[in-house]
């Protein structure tokens, strides 16, 4: 496909990194992989999805099945009752069908977010889509090295003293931790920031 991606802040939760791969072809965001009933025990997992519930929203877009309704329903549980006008549900149509990478279709024979088509998915998220896309240049995985960020001996140390000057959420991946930067800051922002911390959980300022 070659219409330009679609740009959304919110935060996308879905089920599988199949679902994710589908969902990277059409809309540039955050996409956060609950790994299927993974979610009810993630206690890190927990605490990002309420970070972008608070920062910047959430779609819920999980399949159109009977697990894909529990884990709706329970992420709208464990989230306060404040936060759940911050929630949008995005219902894709129940297809008959099975993936490609799969030898029987699921139990209730339709397809999920990996097998709908690319066009039908890009309809269903546009009305998210912003109106003007991010400015400047995103942080890389290489800019994360260069900062000292990831790679490095003390490129944990570094992350943690980051996230606690920037009151993010503990214990994030770096590849989760890069997708919630670009969220909220610049590069020229963070490299910045950067600039202050020492390798000793703290910061120079």
């Amino acid at each position: 496909m070659s219409e330009q991606k679609l740009k959304i802040s919110r935060a996308i939760v879905v089920e599988g990194r199949y679902d994710k791969i589908k969902l990277d072809s059409v809309a540039d965001c955050v996409v956060i992989v609950t790994n299927g009933f993974g979610i009810y025990k993630n206690k890190e997992l927990y605490r990002l999805i309420r970070f972008y519930a608070e920062k910047c929203g959430l779609i819920v877009l999980t399949d159109s099945d009977s697990a894909g309704r529990k884990i709706r329903a329970h992420i709208k549980q464990i989230l306060p009752k404040e936060l759940h006008s911050r929630i949008a549900g995005v219902h894709i149509p129940q297809i008959k069908g099975k993936e490609r990478r799969k030898s029987e279709p699921s139990k209730e024979g339709t397809l999920g977010v990996e097998g709908i088509d690319a066009d039908i998915l890009r309809e269903l998220l546009l009305p998210y889509a912003d109106e003007k896309p991010r400015s400047g240049e995103p942080l890389t995985k290489n800019d994360m090295y260069m900062l000292g960020l990831s790679g490095t001996p003390d490129s944990s140390e570094r992350r943690a003293a980051l996230i606690e000057k920037l009151g993010l959420p503990s214990g994030l991946s770096p590849a989760a931790l890069l997708d919630l930067l670009n969220t909220l800051y610049t590069k020229e922002q963070i490299e910045e920031i950067a600039d202050t911390l020492t390798t000793n959980g703290g910061d120079l300022s």
